[in-house]
């Protein structure tokens, strides 16, 4: 590779993600599962990357709070490196990880930053830039969630997250609370586990019904809001299931896990109700964020 010009100095906010609903259709012959999922962007709450001019081509990260990402098997160094592997873009960089989003808690936080440095790249490789298409495929080699990171607001993803289609879904007038528990669930295990028992799975143990989260009656507007690992998850980790039932007590108008967890989220319509979930919730050492959707 050709030597690059130096970079400038960014910062770059890589936002959180929670699956308002989560289908698992199968396990594919190439060992990824088939998914029918809709994602939804937090943008309150994110990871912060900082990128500055490095030496040559190569890229030193840190990450302040978990040194232990400091590594190759990082998606931020992977994004990087496939970026520059595909396009002969590979600019030298010193990349500061400041982490927000819990680790393992079904928020997308690895995904989203992968995703924020392989936009940051394509927007400053002039022509060596990809077209959109071409850095969604190069996204998914990265990982199933990657894509949607390149998306602009809400999209159904298909396929292994490929497959993406915006959406027009809108949350406005909802407080959304989410309860992020000091808990790590491995998403492999949880696939794993589901394949292994697809069949006793196939009555779904939901907590949640399809809700209507529209001001209005009509069944067209009614989307459903589940998560078909809730029930290997849950059998595991009981206590997720708690915090699930405390939040539809208080009056939530639906909740779910997010992604393979451990994040439990829930839409209230009176902020006040969110507002008595978190504080209980908090009383009990789990962690709360809680935002007006727009």
């Amino acid at each position: 590779m050709s030597i690059q010009e130096p970079i400038s100095e960014s910062i770059l906010a890589s936002p959180a993600k929670i699956n308002i609903y989560l289908k698992v259709l199968g396990l594919r012959q190439d060992g990824y599962h088939e998914l029918d999922t809709l994602f939804y962007p937090i943008h309150g709450l994110y990871d912060t990357i900082r990128i500055e001019p490095g030496h040559d081509e190569h890229m030193f990260m840190r990450c302040p709070e978990n040194p232990d990402l400091e590594s190759t098997s990082n998606l931020i160094y992977k994004a990087w490196k496939a970026f520059g592997e595909a396009t002969g873009y590979q600019p030298g960089m010193f990349v500061t990880l400041n982490k927000n989003i819990p680790m393992g808690g079904g928020l997308g936080g690895g995904s989203s930053n992968g995703a924020t440095i392989l936009r940051w790249l394509n927007e400053n490789a002039g022509t060596k830039a990809l077209p959109h298409d071409e850095l969604i495929q190069l996204a998914v080699g990265l990982g199933a969630d990657v894509p949607f990171f390149l998306m602009d607001g809400p999209a159904r993803a298909q396929g292994v997250g490929e497959k993406l289609e915006a959406s027009d879904i809108s949350l406005s007038g909802f407080t959304l609370l989410l309860a992020m528990p000091d808990l790590h669930v491995d998403t492999p295990w949880a696939f794993k586990a589901w394949d292994e028992k697809q069949e006793s799975i196939s009555i779904k143990e939901s907590l949640t019904t399809p809700a209507n989260l529209t001001k209005n009656s009509s069944p067209d507007s009614t989307l459903v809001v589940e998560n078909d690992l809730e029930s290997i998850v849950f059998s595991q980790h009981p206590e997720l299931r708690s915090i699930k039932e405390r939040l539809m007590q208080s009056g939530a108008m639906a909740a779910s896990m997010s992604g393979s967890g451990a994040t439990i989220f829930g839409l209230f319509r009176d902020r006040a109700n969110a507002e008595s979930a978190a504080a209980h919730l908090e009383k009990n050492g789990i962690e709360i964020f809680m935002t007006a959707c727009s």
